[in-house]
């Protein structure tokens, strides 16, 4: 099977052509966000991925919060057809995906060898502005420290001595105020300067990582489909595989939908945040309900009656700097001390009763929400299927969207892919999204003056959630 054409956009000036994985269901915010923060154009996305064209930097690239994991797209094409050849072709025709467009793999490895010189170089100057501050600081230091010496001895004949020593080095510790880079920045900047140098030089070492999924894996395993297209780029290019610390690592996922090849820009996922300390909810889908809520300026409140996620909390909001903006209160959630209708957003990750029970206090825990919350105000939870049925119980079952005073608003009017069977190729179509969000939202019942009016199914792993928002529409009355 023929690969097809490598997609336009590959001069980074024009910007270059990207991928992110992303859990199923964060589809939508990521485009969002891309588009956003990236001005990302020729937005696709297909289940778990999401494609666009971008001349963004490193360190813009590395602020996407959604993504799991950035790569550089090297190919992306029709998946291969396994039900009627022998292993020994399929073999052959996976090594296509390299031989029959080595250009495009040529052109990839320049525009990634680009992204990280220009951060390397960034990085240098901002060295070297570091070093000047810390010449006019040694400078401003030596001032100071005669400036003090005169003045001791002025102040010797008159007063007596003075602990000149201890001025000085009291000034001089005031004037270090130099900031320490963060443990996610220095990750990044140890890659980039490993593979910058390699590539100054002729050599570069690769490994391969593969995923297979669908009915591929019932003829190849990753390790097979691994092993024989790291074969193909030795012969082909010349590399050197090393499996334990490559200069470059070479991503390939197949299934029944398309075959994708890329470069992954940082060896630290995007999903990994250096000021999570104790890990609790998924970073990505807490992002992802925190940009469903829409958030203003505000002052914050957490809340929990565990001991042990308050000081976990309490260890991240030190990490992030935010210890000062963020009040933490040890309160149960169906007893706030919160007045009636005082707060505007509300954001809850609900227990999902394995590790805390829940049972029917879902009840409980929704009145005092809707009780605190005034009218106008925003909830968004992260709901489970056990939850649904709870509220349901509890309301006798979910509304029509056209009911009086609700505002339903359904994300997802992207674009999604399908690949064209001729040429092998993804086109842009218009997204199934909104149906299925649709559907999503007509499962969400409403509770009291709480109207749904977005939600969105995201898998968090081994389970599927919904991260509902809801609208009060009226005083509750409690």
């Amino acid at each position: 099977m023929a690969a097809g054409p490598r997609e336009p956009g590959w001069r980074p000036a024009a910007g270059a052509r990207f991928f992110c994985t992303v859990g199923r269901g964060l589809e939508p915010f990521l485009m969002q966000e891309v588009r956003a923060r990236l001005e990302a154009t020729q937005i696709e996305y297909i289940s778990g991925k999401v494609f666009f064209t971008t001349s963004s930097d490193l360190n813009v690239l590395k602020t996407l919060k959604s993504a799991e994991r950035l790569f550089l797209l090297i190919k992306k094409q029709f998946p291969f057809n396994v039900s009627s050849v022998s292993k020994g072709k399929m073999f052959s025709e996976m090594q296509t995906l390299i031989n029959d467009d080595p250009e495009s793999w040529l052109n990839a490895i320049s525009i990634w060898k680009s992204l990280l010189e220009l951060d390397a170089e960034k990085e240098k100057l901002s060295q070297q502005d570091t070093n000047t501050l810390k010449r006019k600081l040694g400078e401003n230091d030596t001032i100071i420290a005669k400036k003090l010496k005169t003045e001791q001895m002025q102040a010797t004949q008159e007063i007596g001595e003075c602990p000149l020593e201890k001025q000085i080095e009291e000034t001089l510790e005031q004037g270090n105020f130099l900031p320490k880079r963060e443990t996610f920045e220095e990750e990044f900047q140890n890659g980039i300067a490993k593979a910058v140098d390699t590539h100054n030089q002729n050599g570069l070492t690769f490994r391969v990582s593969c995923r297979c999924s669908g009915t591929i894996t019932k003829t190849f395993t990753a390790q097979e489909v691994g092993r024989i297209m790291g074969i193909a780029l030795m012969k082909q290019f010349g590399w050197k595989a090393d499996l334990r610390n490559p200069n470059l690592e070479i991503f390939i996922h197949l299934n029944d939908m398309y075959s994708v090849v890329g470069i992954p820009v940082f060896r630290v996922p995007l999903a990994s945040r250096a000021y999570i300390k104790t890990a609790g909810l998924r970073s990505t889908i807490a992002w992802a309900m925190a940009s469903v809520a829409e958030i203003k300026d505000v002052y914050y409140v957490g809340a929990d009656v565990s001991n042990s996620q308050l000081l976990g909390a309490c260890d991240n909001l030190k990490a992030a700097g935010l210890k000062d903006k963020i009040e933490l209160l040890k309160v149960s959630v169906i007893e706030l001390p919160l007045p009636s209708e005082s707060v505007d957003i509300i954001i809850s990750d609900i227990p999902f009763g394995k590790k805390f029970k829940l049972g029917k206090d879902i009840k409980s825990i929704l009145q005092e929400m809707e009780r605190v919350l005034h009218v106008g105000g925003t909830v968004v939870l992260l709901l489970s299927e056990d939850h649904h049925r709870h509220i349901k119980d509890c309301e006798g079952g979910s509304i029509p969207l056209k009911s009086k005073g609700s505002h339903t608003h359904v994300r997802g009017t992207e674009k999604c892919l399908i690949p064209d069977e001729k040429t092998g190729i993804s086109e842009t179509v218009p997204s199934s999204s909104e149906p299925r969000n649709q559907e999503c939202l007509d499962k969400v019942p409403r509770f009291g003056s709480l109207v749904p009016v977005e939600c969105y199914k995201v898998s968090l792993g081994r389970t599927d959630a919904f991260i509902c928002k809801y609208k009060k529409s009226h005083s509750s009355g409690l």
